[in-house]
């Protein structure tokens, strides 16, 4: 009989064994919660597609980003629905708008325990759902936008944000926000660009989440799911144009973007876990069909293999939570 001469095995022979040579470790500070905050609410309302998702009051915001830092997370991104929208979402740069105001009250409670870091975009803003103004023709105006998002940009960092996600996926957002701060002395403000965000289907429970307006879809300025190459091209854009922190989102359908972006740039790599990764991972374990913590555990350590150094995901307090009581 012939025996084999490698036997790969014997690093898998025991939970100590497989522990110690484990290539890919998973950490709360790793995890980034994203939450949402709704005007006019006196109570939580829960979100149909995302069991387990709520929009936010102020008060259950704040007792939501508590339980967060106290689990170890590394930051919550802030995510506004006002009750109010315009053509021009003139609700996101105003200092009492919903989401200025919610920046406010977390960088005072969390602000010195994790990072807190604001979605820096219009969509949820305007009556049309679109990332930015339109113009006359009914395209998105891109270097009108950019004078919009400048304005966000100095609204969020006077409230507080530590960081703020430049999602809106315009040309030249990073250069211009970054110099606009500078000019006013917010040069410690972080940006981290939605560099390789890509039109996906993944995005619809988060339609609910923020009562979407949209009418059409984003694909003039969100990347077709078909372009490897133009991900990548953007996050070496956005680096040179001083971002600090670039990302892919969805994650997982673009695992692939993702290790190419993390070997092209030099900065942090993050990724975004989208509500519907979320969503299909909740339904099928609540039809039985797959084990609920070792899918979400799984699912995170496969974007962190793949190159993110940190991940925005529902389920950053709980999964947080999961490994902090491993590690007693």
């Amino acid at each position: 009989m012939s025996f084999p001469e490698v036997r790969l095995r014997r690093l898998r022979q025991s939970p100590a064994v497989r522990s110690l040579v484990r290539e890919t470790s998973l950490e709360p500070r790793q995890l980034v919660l994203p939450m949402f905050v709704r005007e006019g609410l006196t109570t939580s309302a829960e979100i149909g597609s995302m069991p387990g998702v709520v929009q936010h009051t102020m008060d259950s915001l704040r007792a939501a980003a508590v339980e967060a830092a106290e689990a170890g997370v590394g930051g919550v991104m802030l995510f506004g629905v006002p009750a109010v929208r315009d053509a021009q979402g003139s609700g996101a740069d105003d200092p009492r708008g919903i989401l200025n105001v919610a920046t406010e009250a977390l960088a005072a409670e969390v602000g010195d325990a994790l990072v807190v870091q604001t979605d820096l975009c219009l969509d949820e803003f305007t009556d049309h759902g679109h990332c930015g103004v339109l113009a006359a023709d009914g395209s998105v105006d891109n270097d009108a936008t950019l004078e919009r998002y400048i304005a966000m940009a100095l609204a969020q960092a006077r409230a507080g944000s530590q960081l703020l996600g430049l999602s809106g996926m315009m040309d030249g957002q990073v250069a211009v926000i970054r110099a606009a701060l500078d000019a006013e002395g917010f040069t410690g403000t972080l940006l981290l660009a939605y560099a390789a965000k890509y039109a996906s289907a993944f995005y619809g429970p988060f339609r609910e989440a923020v009562d979407s307006q949209l009418k059409g879809d984003r694909r003039t300025y969100q990347l077709d799911p078909g372009n490897r190459r133009e991900g990548v091209r953007e996050a070496v854009v956005d680096e040179a144009e001083g971002a600090d922190v670039v990302m892919v989102k969805p994650a997982m359908a673009f695992l692939d973007v993702l290790r190419e972006v993390r070997d092209a740039v030099s900065i942090p790599v993050w990724a975004y876990q989208v509500s519907g990764e979320y969503a299909m991972v909740e339904a099928a374990a609540a039809n039985g069909w797959i084990d609920r913590r070792a899918a979400v555990t799984e699912s995170l350590l496969s974007i962190r293999r793949a190159g993110a150094d940190a991940v925005l995901t529902y389920w950053a307090t709980e999964a947080a939570g999961w490994l902090r009581d491993a590690g007693r």
